[in-house]
């Protein structure tokens, strides 16, 4: 739990106070690879502390099976609309490895914003969850599919290599069968890139 910590104290200070409150409202989860943490359709109750795995959040639309964007392990997640209002959420959201997460329920999240430290935390990341959803949104409008992917490959290389392919088709908006012939065109660049440095810990709307 000392990562939810370090992870909260990236955005804000915390007193040990703080920190305890915080820590009494945590309950630790495991999730298995395929599990699905949110269905379609039912409340979001809790927010999320995502300490280590990978997951993705996706929709059903026209019977596809479409993703929208992918959370990395350390970060925090919901789905938000649903969690904020307690309505059923439009979207899924599915463990695509072994993963651990602390979760706090809606009530004690709720509570812990008269805490000075919380709050601080609560509204940066909430900002910076925006500023995610905007780019990808403003990418998936303005620029081609093989762009957003050799983006990717600039910007997160190891996450790439953990996505199974039809999971990043679909978030590219095409079919695996393209995308298989996108990385066969620029497989030096591929190589090149997983060999990076650069480590986003999500690509999270």
């Amino acid at each position: 739990m000392e990562m939810f910590r370090h992870f909260i104290e990236r955005y804000t200070s915390l007193t040990n106070a703080e920190w305890e409150q915080i820590s009494r409202c945590c309950e630790k989860r495991i999730i298995e690879k395929g599990e699905i943490i949110l269905e379609q359709g039912r409340i979001c109750k809790h927010l999320y502390f995502l300490e280590r795995g990978l997951l993705r959040f996706y929709i059903f639309k026209d019977g596809n099976d479409i993703t929208k964007f992918f959370t990395d392990a350390p970060y925090c997640f919901t789905s938000q609309v649903s969690f904020n209002t307690q309505k059923p959420a439009t979207e899924n959201i599915q463990a695509l490895e072994k993963s651990i997460v602390w979760q706090i329920s809606a009530e004690q999240t709720h509570a812990l914003w008269e805490l000075k430290g919380w709050a601080n935390f609560s509204r940066k990341i909430t900002q910076e969850v925006q500023f995610f959803t905007e780019e990808i949104l403003e990418d998936i409008q303005t620029e081609t599919a093989e762009y957003r992917f050799k983006k990717m490959l600039h910007s997160t290389p190891k996450l790439v290599q953990r996505i199974p392919l039809k999971h990043l088709a679909t978030f590219l908006g095409i079919a695996p069968q393209s995308l298989s012939r996108i990385k066969k065109k620029i497989g030096v660049n591929v190589s090149v890139a997983d060999e990076g440095n650069a480590q986003k810990k999500s690509w999270e709307a």
